[in-house]
This record gives C-alpha cells, sequence and structure tokens, in this order.
C-alpha cells in the first residue's frame, strides 16, 4: 500500500512539473513574441517616421481608377521602393529563437537535454527516429511513392497507373479524408489542384468570389504602407526566381488582398502571438482608438511572397488562388514564423532538425559545430519558407503533398536533416561557415522523396 502510494505520489509530482513546464513556456512564449513584437512595430514605425508616410490613406480618385485599370499588369509598374526595406528577415527571426530560455529547466531538470549542443535551448518534445517512422509510414521502402516509383525508369503499370485511378476515384467521391491519406503517397500532376482544395475544404461559391472582390475593393481604395512591403518582396524574390517571376502579378494581387483580410485574424485564437496594432493619430494607448495594423495582423517579412508563388502552378483564376493560399497560411504556413511549442511551429522543427543531426550525424555535427557553422543557420531560411524558392517546383508540390496529407510540418525539419545527411562528405571538409553554405547553397537538383526515405527508412536505425 505504501509502494502504491509512494508512486501515485511520484506521478503526480511528475504531473504538476509537466503543467509547471507547459505554464511557463506558455508565459515565455508570450514574453518572446510581446518583445519580437515591439522591435517589428518600431521598424515599422521609424520607417513612417523617415519616409514621412502613412500607416494608411485613402487613394486619391484617380489613383483609383489607375490601379483598376492596371490590376491584372501590375508586375509592370516600377514604383521607387529604393528606401523601403524589409521589416525583417528569417536570420533576424533566428536570433530570437536562439535566445529562447524556459525558466523551469534553468536549474538543470531535465537532464537529457543538457548534453544537447545546438543553438535552440528550450526543451520540447520532439519526435525521434523510431516514432517519425510510424508517423510517416506511408513513406516506407515498400510503399510506392509519387516521387520516385513515376521516373522513367519505372514502368507505369507498376504504380503510376493504378495510383492516378485511385486518386479519380478519390475526386469522384469528394472525401476529404480520403484524399488527405491518398496525397501521402504524392499526388498525380494532373490530380494535385483538385485534391488540395479537397483537403483544405475550398470551393468556388459565388459569395467566396464576392468576398474577394470586396477585398480587391478595399485594396483599390486604400493604401496601406505594407503595399509597399510587398511590393519590395515580390521584387527582390519570386521576380528574381527563374520559376515563379511569371506570376509576379498574381503575387501582387493575393497578397495585396492578403493583407486586408480580417477573417485571418482567426489564427490568433491558437497562436500565442497577438496581432499589432495601430492608434488613430493622437489617441495612443486608447484601447477604444485601436485598430489590427494591417487588417489582417500579419506583417510581411523577406520571402513571404514565396508561400503563394508555387500555388500559381496550380490555381490561375485569382479568387481560387486566394482561398487555397488563405488557408494554407491559417493552417500551416504562420506557424513558420510564431513562437510556439506546437510540434508543428518553428521552434520544434529547429530542435528537431538539430536533434536529428545531433543524435543520428555526430561526426558531422561536431565538426560543422567546431568550425562555426552550426547547422541551423544555414537550414532555417529552408523551414521557415517550406523550402520555397529553393527545391525545384514539381520536388517542392511533392514535399508540399505531404505536408497536407499528414497535416504536419515535421517533415520540412526532416528534409533539412536528409539534405545534410546527403551532402555529409563534403560538409565534412569544409572549414568555415562560408564554405558549408557554398556546399549548400543550391538545392534545385534534389530529389526529395528519395532523401527522405533513404534517410528515414534506410540510413539511420
Amino acid at each position: 500500500m505504501l509502494q502504491e502510494e509512494s508512486d501515485l505520489s511520484l506521478i503526480i509530482a511528475q504531473i504538476v512539473q509537466k503543467l509547471k513546464g507547459s505554464n511557463l513556456y506558455a508565459q515565455l512564449e508570450r514574453q518572446a513574441w510581446g518583445s519580437w513584437e515591439k522591435r517589428i512595430l518600431k521598424s515599422l514605425n521609424s520607417m513612417c517616421t523617415e519616409l514621412s508616410i502613412p500607416l494608411a490613406r485613402k487613394r486619391p480618385v484617380g489613383e483609383q481608377k489607375e490601379l483598376l485599370n492596371k490590376w491584372n499588369e501590375m508586375g509592370t509598374d516600377e514604383p521607387d521602393l529604393s528606401l523601403f526595406r524589409p521589416v525583417y528577415a528569417p536570420k533576424d527571426f533566428l536570433e530570437v529563437l536562439i535566445n529562447l530560455r524556459n525558466p523551469n529547466y534553468e536549474s538543470g531538470d531535465s537532464l537529457s537535454f543538457r548534453t544537447h549542443l545546438g543553438l535552440i535551448q528550450v526543451p520540447l518534445k520532439v519526435k525521434d527516429i523510431p516514432e517519425l517512422k510510424e508517423f510517416f509510414v506511408e513513406l516506407g521502402l515498400t510503399t510506392g511513392q509519387l516521387g520516385i516509383d513515376d521516373s522513367t525508369q519505372v514502368p507505369p503499370e507498376l504504380f503510376e497507373n493504378e495510383h492516378v485511378r485511385i486518386g479519380q476515384k478519390v475526386l469522384t467521391q469528394q472525401d476529404s479524408a480520403a484524399a488527405q491519406q491518398y496525397i501521402r503517397q504524392g499526388s498525380p500532376t494532373a490530380l494535385r489542384a483538385e485534391l488540395w482544395a479537397l483537403i483544405l475544404n475550398i470551393s468556388s461559391h459565388p459569395e467566396d468570389i464576392l468576398y474577394y472582390e470586396q477585398l480587391k475593393t478595399n485594396v483599390i481604395q486604400h493604401d496601406l504602407l505594407v503595399d509597399s512591403l510587398i511590393y519590395k518582396d515580390v521584387k527582390l524574390t519570386a521576380s528574381n526566381d527563374d520559376y515563379y517571376f511569371v506570376f509576379e502579378d498574381y503575387l501582387y494581387q493575393v497578397l495585396l488582398c492578403f493583407s486586408r483580410d480580417t477573417s485571418v485574424l482567426s489564427h490568433f485564437a491558437y497562436n500565442s502571438a497577438s496581432p499589432p496594432k495601430s492608434y488613430i493619430r493622437g489617441k495612443l494607448g486608447l484601447e477604444e482608438y485601436a485598430v489590427f495594423y494591417p487588417p489582417n495582423g500579419v506583417i510581411p517579412f523577406h520571402g513571404f511572397s514565396m508561400y503563394v508563388a508555387p500555388l500559381c502552378f496550380l490555381y490561375h483564376e485569382p479568387s481560387k488562388l486566394y482561398q487555397i493560399f488563405r488557408e494554407m497560411y491559417v493552417r500551416f504556413f504562420f506557424r513558420l514564423h510564431s513562437i510556439s511549442s506546437h510540434p508543428s511551429g518553428i521552434v520544434s522543427l529547429c530542435l528537431l532538425f538539430e536533434t536529428l543531426l545531433q543524435t543520428y550525424l555526430p561526426q558531422l555535427f561536431y565538426h560543422l559545430r567546431e568550425i562555426g557553422a552550426q547547422p541551423l543557420r544555414i537550414s532555417f531560411k529552408w523551414m521557415v519558407r517550406a523550402f520555397s524558392g529553393y527545391l525545384a517546383t514539381d520536388q517542392l508540390l511533392l514535399l508540399w503533398d505531404r505536408i497536407l496529407g499528414y497535416n504536419s510540418l515535421e517533415i520540412l525539419a526532416v528534409l533539412a536533416a536528409a539534405v545534410f545527411a546527403f551532402r555529409a562528405v563534403n560538409l565534412m571538409e569544409v572549414t568555415s561557415l562560408a564554405a558549408a553554405e557554398a556546399v549548400l547553397a543550391d538545392l534545385s537538383t534534389l530529389k526529395v522523396m528519395p532523401l527522405l526515405q533513404i534517410f528515414l527508412f534506410a540510413t539511420v536505425t
């Protein structure tokens, strides 16, 4: 009896400790995000002051007509953006994550975590290889995969033809859950747009088209400072990308409408962040005069437009493209630039990546660490952008198939580790961060699915 009471007390103590840690981490999330948010807003406000432009203004009638007339060819416009700068870049956000600390573990309560030698110092629970193998079981060596078994060396009758037939049946039945399961083995190119829309529960109802048109009207009528940040980001990223420059007009349309969409605010209900606020002139600090800025609560950072660019290959009708992007953002992408303990949050992804390397490629991990080339400083930009702009588009879409199929971003961390494993021989010879970055500078020739499959099921045990 005494033994049972002792065991029960121990279990209760462990639960209390976990709850204490959880509460402290939630508090840490809010504090860290609050500090980061202030920094972003300070940068935004200082830009307003330096350039003597308001956060928002109503466009004159002539300007409204001009914008409406060139709505489908905004890419031909060349506004002077030389004085505008991105509010922040991924590397700035990484520094914030590196400085995160959970005070509950400062005294060394987590013995296993004290051996973690990566940059992330928050002891969250992440999956190990056996758990990843179980979670991504459909990626196993004995399961057919688009991205492997549809190569020219494999006769289509062995896998591809039957997989396409099943995909057509799933679409006929309009079964979202079946589509999500199906897409874990990859989507046929011809079916991908419909399958993603089915999984995301997106349909083209007249009210959805009307809502998009209302957002467009808001863009036409009002000019926001973030509009210039969007223009600048597209010019710096997608416009210079061999795959995406042709979609410049679509990117402006989608992102400008997105900035006005207050329905996006709903994702803050399950996010530690809070949307930034602005105040009516002369009413600073008075909550009744506060408004969310921008209206969707999302301040774009350098590379933000790359979340939209790959979708332009699939959807050519602006309102449909817009709906797909918005749903992808509130389900997945927001987690890549906000602080949380969620398994798909960027903090967990960074920790998962570092843990995989340290555990399964220790020699490589220690070598890079010793020469001042912490692997996360290289891979972070890949994960924040979900590899958009780094992989060839066909490979990126195969990767995003699996994000939708597993409803998880953890595959980004696994792929990042797999890339390091693939280039391990070359990386073992480098002697500086710059040299390591050069080895990993071009990922456009990589084949995603073989890399993931080999890393998870053939390389590490």
